[in-house]
């Protein structure tokens, strides 16, 4: 193949990840900034070369088609490998440059997370982190995906693909403010807080499975329904409201007592367990490992 042909595949495949990715290709061409004209053509050209059809065009929208999910996955892979060239290539001048993508749920963004990365950035100020905040299944989907090298998350329904390179068993709490009535019990359960406005996690939250799954849960009513910890969290600190999560996230307001966590003592109540994850083999890459090193020595 000439160089110059060479050249305009590289270009066709970088134009189809990012329709991927994006979903459209007015979004493609504003994340690259090139004419949507342009990736249109590139990307026609790149389907009669290959002689099937990548997009489904029929919708709204750009979707897949198993084709296209296929090279899709096949170029994810592929980058992949360059990743790993690159970070040997790094491990050789003691981790001097690369890229490490870290994905993770809203609680380990607020508190263990940013005291790895700025221990990291002090030992390796050449690798460059880039961090994804998502629901805990979603952080499990971009691992696997290869969006993301590792994930911290609770509770994966699934660890197909991936290895669980650190783990951590927490307890579930009632979070109250300090003058709250319950705050002072040494333990509650849901029957005892639904008697006060409650702050709900949202189902797609790994606390919300671990909840439902206590009978009492059945009969509970909140009074909210949120997808976010903090605001959960905030609730709980204004007055009357009783959220529920671990000590993950809301250290700082525990030490500074505006929050009082009490164990859940309900039967069959599980417990919340946090996960680092990695794809299978992944685990070996020089900045991983060197990041891994820093991560265990910050969780609870």
């Amino acid at each position: 193949m000439a160089k110059a042909e060479t050249q305009l595949v590289a270009l066709a495949y970088r134009y189809f990840m990012a329709v991927a990715e994006t979903g459209s290709v007015r979004a493609a061409a504003r994340e690259i900034n090139v004419a949507a004209s342009a990736i249109s053509r590139q990307l026609l050209r790149l389907e009669d070369s290959l002689g099937v059809a990548l997009f489904d065009r029929s919708g709204r929208g750009l979707a897949l088609t198993p084709a296209g999910e296929t090279l899709l996955r096949g170029l994810r892979q592929a980058a992949l490998g360059h990743e790993n060239t690159l970070d040997e290539l790094s491990a050789l001048k003691g981790l001097k440059r690369g890229l490490l993508r870290i994905a993770t749920v809203e609680s380990v963004s607020v508190s263990i997370l940013p005291d790895v990365l700025l221990a990291f950035a002090t030992d390796y100020p050449g690798i460059e982190v880039a961090v994804t905040v998502a629901g805990s299944e979603a952080v499990t989907t971009l691992v696997r995906e290869h969006q993301a090298d590792l994930g911290f998350t609770f509770n994966p329904s699934s660890l197909e693909g991936l290895e669980v390179l650190a783990s951590r068993d927490l307890r579930l709490g009632a979070v109250l403010a300090p003058a709250h009535p319950l705050a002072k019990a040494k333990s509650l359960s849901l029957p005892d807080c639904a008697h006060f406005p409650l702050a709900w996690p949202s189902r797609g939250l790994s606390l919300r499975a671990i909840l439902d799954s206590v009978p009492a849960a059945r009969r509970i009513r909140p009074a909210f329904e949120c997808s976010s910890l903090r605001l959960m969290a905030s609730l709980a600190r204004r007055g009357s409201c009783i959220a529920f999560q671990t000590v993950i996230g809301i250290e700082q307001e525990l030490a500074a007592g505006t929050l009082v966590f009490v164990p859940l003592a309900d039967k069959r109540l599980p417990v919340d367990r946090l996960r680092l994850l990695a794809r299978k083999g992944t685990a070996k890459r020089p900045a991983v490992e060197a990041f891994l090193a820093i991560a265990r020595g910050h969780l609870p």
